[in-house]
Protein backbone atom coordinates (compact mmCIF):
# COMPACT_ATOMS: atom_id res chain seq x y z
CA UNK A 1 0.00 0.00 0.00
CA UNK A 2 1.19 3.67 -0.88
CA UNK A 3 0.26 6.46 1.03
CA UNK A 4 0.80 9.90 -0.86
CA UNK A 5 1.94 12.65 0.91
CA UNK A 6 1.49 16.18 0.34
CA UNK A 7 3.19 17.89 -2.66
CA UNK A 8 6.89 19.01 -1.48
CA UNK A 9 7.99 22.46 -3.04
CA UNK A 10 8.62 22.12 -6.49
CA UNK A 11 12.41 22.29 -8.27
CA UNK A 12 13.50 26.01 -7.81
CA UNK A 13 12.47 27.60 -10.62
CA UNK A 14 9.40 25.65 -11.50
CA UNK A 15 6.74 27.43 -13.30
CA UNK A 16 4.41 24.31 -14.82
CA UNK A 17 4.13 20.61 -14.02
CA UNK A 18 3.72 17.23 -15.47
CA UNK A 19 0.32 16.61 -17.90
CA UNK A 20 -1.09 13.37 -18.37
CA UNK A 21 1.42 11.31 -20.01
CA UNK A 22 4.34 12.58 -17.29
CA UNK A 23 6.12 15.22 -19.62
CA UNK A 24 7.10 17.84 -18.37
CA UNK A 25 6.13 21.66 -18.56
CA UNK A 26 8.88 24.06 -17.85
CA UNK A 27 10.58 22.06 -14.88
CA UNK A 28 10.86 18.23 -14.12
CA UNK A 29 8.99 16.36 -11.74
CA UNK A 30 10.50 14.06 -8.55
CA UNK A 31 8.63 11.30 -6.66
CA UNK A 32 10.35 9.93 -3.98
CA UNK A 33 9.04 6.41 -2.76
CA UNK A 34 9.77 5.92 0.92
CA UNK A 35 10.01 2.67 3.19
CA UNK A 36 10.36 1.89 6.94
CA UNK A 37 12.51 -1.09 5.97
CA UNK A 38 13.91 -3.20 3.15
CA UNK A 39 11.70 -5.04 1.24
CA UNK A 40 8.97 -2.97 2.23
CA UNK A 41 8.24 -2.61 -2.10
CA UNK A 42 9.70 0.50 -2.91
CA UNK A 43 11.67 -0.95 -6.13
CA UNK A 44 8.14 -2.59 -7.37
CA UNK A 45 6.00 0.36 -6.54
CA UNK A 46 8.53 2.58 -9.06
CA UNK A 47 8.65 0.42 -11.35
CA UNK A 48 5.04 0.21 -11.49
CA UNK A 49 5.18 3.57 -11.69
CA UNK A 50 6.88 3.53 -14.22
CA UNK A 51 4.70 1.51 -16.21
CA UNK A 52 1.96 4.04 -16.22
CA UNK A 53 3.63 6.84 -17.35
CA UNK A 54 4.92 5.05 -20.13
CA UNK A 55 1.48 3.61 -20.97
CA UNK A 56 0.27 6.87 -21.01
CA UNK A 57 2.80 8.35 -23.48
CA UNK A 58 5.60 9.22 -21.32
CA UNK A 59 9.43 8.05 -22.56
CA UNK A 60 10.75 6.30 -19.57
CA UNK A 61 14.04 4.73 -18.84
CA UNK A 62 15.59 2.60 -15.76
CA UNK A 63 18.66 4.44 -14.48
CA UNK A 64 18.99 2.07 -12.28
CA UNK A 65 17.41 -0.04 -10.04
CA UNK A 66 18.39 -3.02 -7.84
CA UNK A 67 16.41 -6.05 -7.67
CA UNK A 68 18.10 -8.24 -5.00
CA UNK A 69 16.96 -11.60 -6.91
CA UNK A 70 13.49 -11.06 -6.62
CA UNK A 71 11.43 -12.70 -9.81
CA UNK A 72 8.58 -10.30 -9.51
CA UNK A 73 10.79 -7.22 -9.41
CA UNK A 74 13.15 -8.87 -12.53
CA UNK A 75 9.96 -9.28 -14.31
CA UNK A 76 9.08 -5.65 -13.88
CA UNK A 77 11.91 -4.07 -14.69
CA UNK A 78 12.75 -6.55 -17.92
CA UNK A 79 9.94 -4.57 -19.57
CA UNK A 80 11.18 -1.65 -19.49
CA UNK A 81 13.93 -0.10 -21.14
CA UNK A 82 17.15 0.40 -19.01
CA UNK A 83 20.29 2.58 -19.32
CA UNK A 84 23.08 -0.25 -19.55
CA UNK A 85 24.82 0.20 -16.20
CA UNK A 86 28.84 1.68 -15.94
CA UNK A 87 31.16 -1.15 -14.86
CA UNK A 88 33.55 0.00 -12.08
CA UNK A 89 36.63 -2.56 -11.06
CA UNK A 90 37.23 -2.04 -6.96
CA UNK A 91 39.46 -3.81 -4.58
CA UNK A 92 39.45 -6.61 -7.83
CA UNK A 93 35.57 -6.92 -7.87
CA UNK A 94 33.66 -5.42 -10.79
CA UNK A 95 30.64 -3.43 -9.90
CA UNK A 96 27.80 -1.86 -12.04
CA UNK A 97 26.81 1.79 -11.03
CA UNK A 98 24.23 4.08 -12.38
CA UNK A 99 25.83 5.41 -15.70
CA UNK A 100 24.88 9.26 -14.95
CA UNK A 101 25.97 10.16 -18.40
CA UNK A 102 24.05 7.59 -20.30
CA UNK A 103 20.91 8.60 -18.62
CA UNK A 104 21.88 12.55 -19.66
CA UNK A 105 22.87 10.97 -23.37
CA UNK A 106 19.62 9.28 -23.61
CA UNK A 107 17.46 12.62 -22.17
CA UNK A 108 14.39 10.65 -21.39
CA UNK A 109 10.99 11.84 -19.68
CA UNK A 110 11.37 9.86 -17.19
CA UNK A 111 14.49 8.47 -15.21
CA UNK A 112 13.45 5.37 -12.32
CA UNK A 113 16.80 5.93 -10.17
CA UNK A 114 16.26 3.31 -6.84
CA UNK A 115 18.37 3.43 -4.00
CA UNK A 116 18.73 7.18 -3.13
CA UNK A 117 21.04 7.10 -0.13
CA UNK A 118 23.76 4.81 -2.70
CA UNK A 119 27.34 6.18 -2.50
CA UNK A 120 28.71 5.49 -5.57
CA UNK A 121 31.89 3.86 -6.02
CA UNK A 122 35.06 5.82 -6.41
CA UNK A 123 35.94 6.44 -10.54
CA UNK A 124 32.18 5.67 -11.16
CA UNK A 125 31.28 9.45 -11.98
CA UNK A 126 32.12 12.91 -10.99
CA UNK A 127 29.56 12.86 -7.77
CA UNK A 128 30.05 10.35 -4.55
CA UNK A 129 26.24 10.16 -3.69
CA UNK A 130 23.98 9.12 -5.91
CA UNK A 131 21.55 11.62 -4.44
CA UNK A 132 23.75 14.09 -6.35
CA UNK A 133 23.09 12.14 -9.66
CA UNK A 134 19.38 13.02 -9.23
CA UNK A 135 19.90 16.30 -8.79
CA UNK A 136 21.66 16.66 -12.12
CA UNK A 137 19.25 14.52 -13.55
CA UNK A 138 16.44 16.81 -12.64
CA UNK A 139 18.48 20.34 -12.98
CA UNK A 140 18.49 18.82 -17.06
CA UNK A 141 14.94 18.65 -17.00
CA UNK A 142 14.69 14.66 -16.62
CA UNK A 143 11.44 13.97 -14.11
CA UNK A 144 12.90 11.13 -11.45
CA UNK A 145 11.47 8.46 -9.50
CA UNK A 146 13.59 6.99 -6.94
CA UNK A 147 13.59 5.34 -3.81
CA UNK A 148 14.52 5.39 -0.26
CA UNK A 149 14.61 3.84 3.46
CA UNK A 150 13.69 5.96 6.08
CA UNK A 151 17.03 5.20 8.26
CA UNK A 152 18.30 7.39 5.50
CA UNK A 153 17.34 10.86 6.16
CA UNK A 154 19.48 12.85 7.94
CA UNK A 155 17.56 14.16 10.53
CA UNK A 156 16.12 10.73 11.40
CA UNK A 157 19.70 8.48 10.80
CA UNK A 158 20.52 9.10 14.35
CA UNK A 159 17.54 8.33 15.90
CA UNK A 160 17.17 4.88 14.06
CA UNK A 161 20.73 4.00 15.52
CA UNK A 162 19.72 4.43 19.17
CA UNK A 163 16.70 2.38 18.50
CA UNK A 164 17.91 -0.22 16.09
CA UNK A 165 21.48 -0.51 17.63
CA UNK A 166 22.36 -0.43 13.85
CA UNK A 167 24.99 2.19 11.84
CA UNK A 168 23.69 4.34 9.15
CA UNK A 169 26.05 4.68 7.29
CA UNK A 170 24.90 6.24 4.25
CA UNK A 171 22.45 9.37 4.52
CA UNK A 172 20.72 11.66 2.21
CA UNK A 173 20.22 15.42 3.34
CA UNK A 174 16.86 16.28 4.14
CA UNK A 175 16.46 19.02 1.76
CA UNK A 176 16.86 16.95 -1.31
CA UNK A 177 13.78 14.37 -0.36
CA UNK A 178 11.67 18.03 0.79
CA UNK A 179 12.48 18.88 -2.95
CA UNK A 180 10.03 16.34 -4.30
CA UNK A 181 6.97 17.32 -5.72
CA UNK A 182 5.62 14.25 -4.60
CA UNK A 183 6.62 11.84 -1.51
CA UNK A 184 4.74 8.13 -1.64
CA UNK A 185 4.74 5.78 1.53
CA UNK A 186 4.80 2.54 0.88
CA UNK A 187 3.38 0.98 3.97
CA UNK A 188 4.49 -2.59 4.98
CA UNK A 189 3.25 -3.90 8.31
CA UNK A 190 5.80 -4.71 10.53
CA UNK A 191 4.60 -8.83 10.75
CA UNK A 192 4.80 -8.74 7.02
CA UNK A 193 7.67 -7.85 6.51
CA UNK A 194 9.23 -10.38 9.05
CA UNK A 195 7.09 -13.13 7.14
CA UNK A 196 8.72 -11.76 4.12
CA UNK A 197 12.42 -12.16 5.82
CA UNK A 198 11.56 -15.29 7.29
CA UNK A 199 10.76 -16.57 3.64
CA UNK A 200 13.83 -15.06 1.98
CA UNK A 201 12.61 -12.34 0.01
CA UNK A 202 14.86 -9.57 1.83
CA UNK A 203 18.14 -11.37 2.46
CA UNK A 204 20.32 -14.34 1.51
CA UNK A 205 19.06 -17.01 4.78
CA UNK A 206 22.48 -16.74 6.04
CA UNK A 207 21.69 -13.57 7.44
CA UNK A 208 17.64 -13.62 8.38
CA UNK A 209 18.45 -14.89 11.88
CA UNK A 210 20.45 -11.54 13.02
CA UNK A 211 18.41 -9.39 11.07
CA UNK A 212 14.99 -10.92 12.89
CA UNK A 213 16.74 -11.07 16.05
CA UNK A 214 18.31 -7.21 15.68
CA UNK A 215 16.82 -4.57 12.88
CA UNK A 216 13.96 -6.50 12.11
CA UNK A 217 12.50 -6.63 15.67
CA UNK A 218 8.37 -5.90 15.16
CA UNK A 219 9.55 -2.99 17.88
CA UNK A 220 11.97 -1.80 15.80
CA UNK A 221 9.79 -1.69 12.69
CA UNK A 222 6.91 -0.50 14.00
CA UNK A 223 8.79 2.54 15.35
CA UNK A 224 10.46 2.90 12.55
CA UNK A 225 7.16 3.25 10.53
CA UNK A 226 6.12 5.69 12.94
CA UNK A 227 9.19 7.56 11.73
CA UNK A 228 8.17 7.93 8.27
CA UNK A 229 4.80 8.73 8.87
CA UNK A 230 5.88 11.62 11.13
CA UNK A 231 8.60 12.67 8.33
CA UNK A 232 5.50 13.30 5.96
CA UNK A 233 3.62 14.91 8.55
CA UNK A 234 6.81 17.56 8.29
CA UNK A 235 7.31 16.47 12.02
CA UNK A 236 10.67 16.20 13.93
CA UNK A 237 12.22 13.03 15.38
CA UNK A 238 12.53 14.62 18.41
CA UNK A 239 8.72 14.94 18.26
CA UNK A 240 7.91 11.94 17.85
CA UNK A 241 10.57 10.61 20.28
CA UNK A 242 8.79 12.76 22.73
CA UNK A 243 5.07 11.40 21.45
CA UNK A 244 6.45 7.67 21.87
CA UNK A 245 7.47 8.63 25.40
CA UNK A 246 4.30 10.02 26.19
CA UNK A 247 1.65 6.98 24.53
CA UNK A 248 3.96 4.07 23.73
CA UNK A 249 6.07 4.07 26.47
CA UNK A 250 6.46 0.16 26.15
CA UNK A 251 8.52 -0.03 22.65
CA UNK A 252 12.63 -0.94 23.48
CA UNK A 253 14.22 2.18 22.64
CA UNK A 254 17.94 1.26 23.67
CA UNK A 255 19.68 -1.07 21.64
CA UNK A 256 20.69 -3.21 24.17
CA UNK A 257 18.38 -6.83 24.43
CA UNK A 258 16.18 -7.77 27.45
CA UNK A 259 14.78 -10.97 27.93
CA UNK A 260 12.00 -12.45 30.19
CA UNK A 261 11.07 -16.07 31.03
CA UNK A 262 7.87 -16.40 32.87
CA UNK A 263 7.57 -19.64 35.36
CA UNK A 264 5.80 -21.61 37.94
CA UNK A 265 6.23 -24.23 40.00
CA UNK A 266 4.60 -26.29 37.08
CA UNK A 267 6.95 -29.70 35.69
CA UNK A 268 9.88 -28.62 32.85
CA UNK A 269 9.96 -25.03 34.37
CA UNK A 270 13.87 -25.51 34.70
CA UNK A 271 13.84 -26.10 30.79
CA UNK A 272 12.38 -22.68 30.36
CA UNK A 273 14.99 -21.19 32.57
CA UNK A 274 17.71 -23.08 30.71
CA UNK A 275 16.57 -22.00 27.08
CA UNK A 276 16.14 -18.19 28.21
CA UNK A 277 19.67 -18.23 29.91
CA UNK A 278 20.93 -19.60 26.53
CA UNK A 279 18.80 -16.97 24.45
CA UNK A 280 20.43 -14.44 26.82
CA UNK A 281 24.27 -15.75 26.50
CA UNK A 282 24.03 -15.65 22.41
CA UNK A 283 22.47 -12.18 22.11
CA UNK A 284 24.49 -10.62 25.66
CA UNK A 285 20.91 -10.02 27.00
CA UNK A 286 19.69 -8.88 30.42
CA UNK A 287 17.74 -12.02 31.72
CA UNK A 288 14.84 -11.63 34.13
CA UNK A 289 12.79 -14.54 35.46
CA UNK A 290 9.00 -13.73 36.55
CA UNK A 291 7.43 -16.16 38.75
CA UNK A 292 3.76 -16.23 38.42
CA UNK A 293 2.15 -17.14 41.90
CA UNK A 294 -1.11 -16.17 43.75
CA UNK A 295 -2.83 -16.46 47.51
CA UNK A 296 -3.89 -19.97 46.38
CA UNK A 297 -0.67 -21.10 43.94
CA UNK A 298 1.19 -20.05 46.81
CA UNK A 299 -0.44 -22.57 49.41
CA UNK A 300 -0.34 -25.28 47.14
CA UNK A 301 3.29 -24.52 46.30
CA UNK A 302 6.46 -26.68 47.97
CA UNK A 303 9.47 -24.36 49.69
CA UNK A 304 11.54 -26.95 48.21
CA UNK A 305 10.71 -26.54 44.82
CA UNK A 306 10.66 -22.12 44.88
CA UNK A 307 13.96 -22.46 46.37
CA UNK A 308 15.34 -25.30 43.97
CA UNK A 309 13.99 -22.64 40.88
CA UNK A 310 15.47 -19.24 42.59
CA UNK A 311 18.84 -21.52 42.94
CA UNK A 312 18.47 -22.04 39.04
CA UNK A 313 17.94 -19.08 38.45
CA UNK A 314 20.85 -17.62 40.30
CA UNK A 315 23.05 -20.03 38.57
CA UNK A 316 21.40 -18.28 35.53
CA UNK A 317 22.91 -15.07 36.62
CA UNK A 318 19.16 -13.92 36.13
CA UNK A 319 17.10 -11.36 38.14
CA UNK A 320 14.03 -12.93 39.92
CA UNK A 321 10.54 -11.08 40.40
CA UNK A 322 7.57 -12.64 41.86
CA UNK A 323 4.22 -11.41 39.74
CA UNK A 324 1.53 -12.12 42.32
CA UNK A 325 -1.28 -11.40 39.80
CA UNK A 326 -4.72 -13.41 38.99
CA UNK A 327 -4.06 -12.14 34.82
CA UNK A 328 -0.98 -14.00 34.29
CA UNK A 329 -0.78 -12.51 30.61
CA UNK A 330 -1.54 -9.03 31.49
CA UNK A 331 0.66 -8.59 34.42
CA UNK A 332 3.39 -10.23 31.99
CA UNK A 333 2.87 -7.95 29.33
CA UNK A 334 2.90 -4.82 32.06
CA UNK A 335 6.16 -5.94 33.66
CA UNK A 336 7.61 -6.80 29.93
CA UNK A 337 6.84 -2.86 29.03
CA UNK A 338 7.97 -1.35 31.82
CA UNK A 339 11.31 -3.63 32.03
CA UNK A 340 11.94 -2.93 28.17
CA UNK A 341 11.91 -6.57 27.42
CA UNK A 342 12.50 -7.23 24.23
CA UNK A 343 11.79 -11.42 24.09
CA UNK A 344 9.74 -13.30 26.02
CA UNK A 345 10.13 -17.22 27.11
CA UNK A 346 7.68 -19.12 28.07
CA UNK A 347 6.22 -22.94 28.41
CA UNK A 348 3.13 -24.40 26.93
CA UNK A 349 2.92 -26.66 30.12
CA UNK A 350 2.16 -23.47 31.79
CA UNK A 351 -1.14 -23.37 30.22
CA UNK A 352 -2.76 -26.13 31.99
CA UNK A 353 -0.97 -24.41 35.28
CA UNK A 354 -2.69 -20.68 34.44
CA UNK A 355 -6.02 -22.39 33.97
CA UNK A 356 -6.00 -23.71 37.30
CA UNK A 357 -5.18 -20.40 38.33
CA UNK A 358 -7.18 -18.17 36.70
CA UNK A 359 -10.25 -20.28 35.70
CA UNK A 360 -9.24 -21.50 32.18
CA UNK A 361 -8.67 -19.33 29.36
CA UNK A 362 -5.61 -19.63 26.09
CA UNK A 363 -3.14 -17.96 28.22
CA UNK A 364 -0.15 -18.23 25.88
CA UNK A 365 -2.48 -17.19 22.83
CA UNK A 366 -3.33 -14.19 24.90
CA UNK A 367 0.44 -13.50 25.64
CA UNK A 368 1.06 -13.79 21.94
CA UNK A 369 -1.47 -11.50 21.25
CA UNK A 370 -0.63 -8.89 23.69
CA UNK A 371 3.46 -9.07 23.11
CA UNK A 372 2.87 -8.31 19.36
CA UNK A 373 0.94 -5.02 20.31
CA UNK A 374 4.00 -4.10 22.70
CA UNK A 375 6.61 -4.89 19.59
CA UNK A 376 8.10 -7.77 21.63
CA UNK A 377 8.94 -11.40 20.41
CA UNK A 378 7.78 -14.62 22.06
CA UNK A 379 9.23 -17.89 22.39
CA UNK A 380 7.22 -21.03 22.96
CA UNK A 381 8.33 -23.65 24.21
CA UNK A 382 6.15 -26.78 23.04
CA UNK A 383 7.75 -29.37 24.88
CA UNK A 384 9.66 -29.68 28.11
CA UNK A 385 10.73 -32.25 30.08
CA UNK A 386 9.77 -32.69 34.02
CA UNK A 387 11.83 -31.70 36.41
CA UNK A 388 9.47 -32.91 38.95
CA UNK A 389 7.32 -36.17 39.59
Amino acid sequence: MTTAAPAGPSTPGATGATDITGRAGTAARFCVYLGAAAGAGKTLAMLEEGHRRRQRGADVVVGFAECHGRPVTEARMADLETVPRRVVEYRGTRFGEMDLGGVLARRPQVALVDELAHTNLPGSGRHGKRWEDVLELLDAGISVITTVNVQHLESLADTVERITGARVRERVPDRVVRRADQIEFVDSAPEQLRRRMLHGSIYPAEQVPQALAHFFRAGNLAVLRELALWFLADESGEGLLEHLARYRSGIPWETTERIMASITTAPGTEAVIRHASQLAARTRAELHIAHITSDAATRRSRDERLASLRRAVADAGASWHELDTDDPAGALIEFARSHQITQIVIGSRQCSRWAELTGGGPAVRRVSRLAARAGIDVHILTRCEESVP
